[in-house]
């Protein structure tokens, strides 16, 4: 668990991204086609190379699952500190269903991506979309930024800033979306 001190320098490191990439979040968000991204809503299909096979995979390719669609880059201190967390809630839930699936939005080549990964012995779904235009369709506005998105496509919740995922109040909210009961009986 972090303390308030670290959290506070931890968002104040991702809130000076904020800036650069609201720039371009506001230009596509004035447009008339474009609909918000939050909860409530479709959550937009995307294309990113899925490390593990080179493939390129999208959103559809996961319909029907319980997804954590999680916005991310190599550079970014408050993703890395919740990437433990991520694995921890991914040997948790991920036999029962829950998908993960962490698309970096580096502009470096996937292979430093997935190399960045495995030495932090990340098992999930880690994705690379280096046109960052997955940042753009989901409106984000700093990483990490992340999407519980159900089985019907519709986005649940949507967290800016680094998460301990693996929490017990954060695991329910999945154990709830995968049809699983609480532990111990719920008490």
């Amino acid at each position: 668990m972090m303390n308030a001190k670290t959290r506070v320098k931890l968002l104040a490191i991702v809130g000076s991204v904020v800036a650069l990439v609201a720039a371009g979040v506001a230009g596509k968000a004035l447009t008339a086609d474009v609909r918000p991204v939050r909860p409530g809503s479709e959550a937009p299909d995307f294309r990113a190379v899925s490390l593990a096979t080179g493939d390129t995979v999208s959103l559809q390719d996961y319909a029907g699952d319980v997804i954590l669609l999680n916005l991310w880059a190599t550079w970014c201190a408050p993703c890395e500190v919740e990437m433990p967390s991520m694995q921890r809630l991914h040997e948790l839930l991920g036999p029962s269903g829950l998908r993960i699936l962490a698309v970096s939005v580096d502009d470096e080549e996937s292979e430093f991506v997935a190399r960045w990964a495995e030495e932090r012995g990340l098992t999930f779904e880690v994705l690379h979309d280096r046109s960052g235009v997955i940042a753009t369709d989901y409106q984000a506005t700093g990483w990490p930024e992340s999407f519980v998105i159900d089985r019907e496509g519709v986005i649940v919740r949507k967290i800016w800033g680094p998460e301990e995922w693996d929490d017990p109040v954060e695991s329910a909210v999945f154990r709830r979306l995968l049809g699983l009961p609480e532990p111990n009986g719920g008490r």
